[in-house]
């Protein structure tokens, strides 16, 4: 997902164009940023790794709630590295195994679910969401967190496919009868045929034809020449 910067308030762009970015003060601005794109369904990436960066050096400032938010936010825009940056600026007791504390356990079931869209898991992923609390709990902030991740689950599947079975998608996307028609249709776009979902040509899933040339320069050609004559019958 690339982020259309005029869709970012004014406000936060003077912060990002300056040192300000740098300035303990701004760090409620930031947060405050990140509920309204939890809310609205945008996305800011450079705003929320300068409010990680801003933790990073302020670590009496952090707000567990609002890392959480923006590793929920990160996972909306899959394939993305995004998620892996933002893990980069989290302190290292993060990540351990096992969590030494809610917000530990927090980031770790989220970079479950992670791994699992990154493998392109997509059905393990819906059964992984579903099968604890707290992931509901995670998520609850984000505004449409599962179709925003079903959107991406088409997107990349749309890159490499020009159909798909229908119960194979299904799978994928966590979706059934009306419900699957209806985003197929409605928000992708795409065909269904019978057991079979037809996706339209774009570039990405075009067959292109590959020419390889090979440049070789006359004075090599001269050289290959005479040692072939040179060689002893």
């Amino acid at each position: 997902m690339t982020f259309d910067t005029s869709t970012r308030p004014d406000h936060i762009q003077g912060i990002l164009s300056s040192l300000d970015r740098y300035n303990p003060e701004t760090v409620t601005i930031f947060q405050d940023y990140v509920q309204q794109q939890c809310e609205n369904r945008t996305y800011d990436s450079l705003a929320n790794l300068a409010l990680l960066k801003l933790y990073q050096f302020n670590p009496h400032l952090t707000r567990d709630e609002t890392i959480t938010n923006i590793l929920v936010k990160a996972l909306t825009v899959f394939p993305s590295a995004d998620f892996g940056l933002c893990l980069h600026l989290l302190p290292a007791n993060a990540l351990t195994e096992p969590p030494i504390d809610p917000f530990a356990e927090a980031v770790l079931k989220l970079f479950s679910l992670s791994r699992l869209l990154e493998a392109c898991e997509y059905r393990e992923f819906w059964m992984t969401l579903e099968s604890d609390d707290l992931y509901a709990d995670l998520v609850t902030d984000c505004a449409g967190f599962e179709e925003l991740i079903r959107l991406r689950i088409a997107s990349t599947t749309a890159q490499s496919n020009r159909e798909i079975n229908r119960e194979l998608l299904e799978g994928w996307l966590n979706l059934v009868g009306d419900g699957f028609e209806s985003f197929v249709k409605g928000s992708c776009g795409w065909a269904i045929e019978g057991d079979v979902v037809k996706i339209p040509l774009n570039k990405e899933n075009e067959a292109k034809t590959t020419v390889t040339r090979e440049n070789v320069k006359f004075d090599q050609f001269q050289r290959v020449i005479k040692r072939a004559y040179e060689q002893p019958a």
